[in-house]
């Protein structure tokens, strides 16, 4: 009931604003409904975070997780001789470092590039988010809170 200002009163249905956004439980005597936007392919598995089995990549995870692991594998495994000359210019230089680190930092986007665009590497990558995806599924810890706890268990 909401008062007027008139003094009267009157009754409005609300709607559940859970139903169609967020993922709700809405509970009565015998019967339960889960409310999802989610596929229940993203909502099943063992602490309800997705099938840990499936290999499929959504669209945010074939164009910006996978390719985001690239780069970081890139820098720290690939071209890391680049890398380092292109941070140790940029450190000599300045703010100059745009003007006189070109070289180096043709070098480095040349080096990434190649690798960027090898079919091998982008499997080996892809197969390392999955198995990352899959594990993150299993336990629900995430990655960085994984390592986290084994260098603090080991103190």
């Amino acid at each position: 009931w909401t008062r007027i200002s008139d003094g009267s009163k009157r009754s409005f249905n609300v709607v559940h604003p859970c139903k169609d956004i967020f993922i709700c439980s809405k509970s009565s005597d015998s019967m339960k409904e889960d409310y999802s936007v989610l596929s229940s392919k993203f909502s099943k598995g063992p602490k309800g975070l997705g099938d840990p089995n499936d290999k499929s990549l959504r669209k945010v995870e074939k164009d910006v997780l996978v390719p985001k692991l690239i780069r970081e594998r890139t820098k720290s495994e690939k071209c890391v001789n680049e890398v380092k000359e292109f941070h140790d210019c940029c450190l000599n230089s300045g703010l100059l470092h745009v003007v006189k680190c070109r070289k180096e930092n043709d070098k480095m986007k040349a080096c990434m590039e190649k690798w960027f665009y090898n079919q091998d590497f982008i499997k080996e990558c892809t197969e390392q988010y999955l198995n990352e995806r899959s594990e993150f599924r299993k336990t629900g810890i995430p990655k960085k809170q994984k390592s986290i706890r084994l260098q603090s268990s080991s103190m």
